[in-house]
């Protein structure tokens, strides 16, 4: 029981502290904006749960297919990196406003291709005959939330909180790293849809990150000290 707890305090606090500010916390509040937010909500819940589980396969395979030695090894490397990493942000100024600004300028030209693509269709069925003519998923998922997962879903991909999900269920409990993760991703994602993009603009990013920073050499640390423990 001891060995669930930590991996979900771990896996909670890391997700909480690195998803805060992050590109898809963006994504997800200028989304909220502009769209329903239930279907905001659920389309990027759904990618970052997907993601959190996946990650947590790779993390609980890894020992499996090396030495649980190296593995303790690379993770504890890992959550070093990823510490000097986010303290590297941290230090840096204006990013967060650059990534929110490159964010919304995405989201911009995907809103006028869409818009475009309407227009070219506005004489066409009206919305009842075309959704009857719809494939099955098209009905079932709307174009909002399939928008919301995917943006959500490759944009997480191959960050540096899935790899650092990847190493934590390496060295810890598995299940204990998914009730963490996603717990987290919920908490993170549910504050910038409420909160919107007026949120999002007053969190800063770099404070964020060097307490992530921060978070990551301490699990670096304890990481190292914990090698050949029972």
């Amino acid at each position: 029981m001891s060995s669930i707890l930590q991996g979900f305090s771990k896996s909670l606090a890391m997700t909480v502290l690195s998803e805060i500010g992050d590109k898809t916390f963006f994504v997800a509040a200028i989304l909220a904006m502009r769209h329903p937010r239930r279907l905001v909500l659920s389309g990027c819940l759904a990618a970052l749960i997907v993601m959190t589980v996946l990650s947590v396969l790779f993390g609980w395979a890894a020992p499996n297919l090396i030495s649980r030695k190296w593995a303790h090894h690379v993770t504890t490397l890992l959550f070093f990196g990823f510490g000097f990493w986010s303290l590297w942000d941290g230090f840096r100024n204006g990013g967060d406003a650059e990534e929110l600004d490159e964010v919304e300028a995405k989201l911009d030209a995907d809103i006028k291709k869409a818009n475009a693509g309407a227009n070219k269709e506005s004489d066409k069925a009206d919305d009842a005959v075309k959704k009857q003519r719809r494939p099955f998923l098209s009905q079932f998922f709307s174009p909002i939330f399939l928008k919301a997962f995917s943006l959500t879903f490759f944009g997480e991909w191959g960050d540096k909180s899935q790899l650092a999900t990847i190493g934590l269920a390496a060295d810890e409990n598995p299940f204990g790293v998914v009730l963490g993760g996603i717990l987290g991703q919920a908490l993170c994602t549910t504050a910038a849809v409420v909160g919107g993009k007026s949120l999002a603009a007053q969190i800063s990013a770099n404070f964020v990150a060097l307490l992530g920073g921060v978070l990551f050499i301490i699990f670096g640390i304890h990481s190292f000290l914990s090698f050949g423990e029972p």
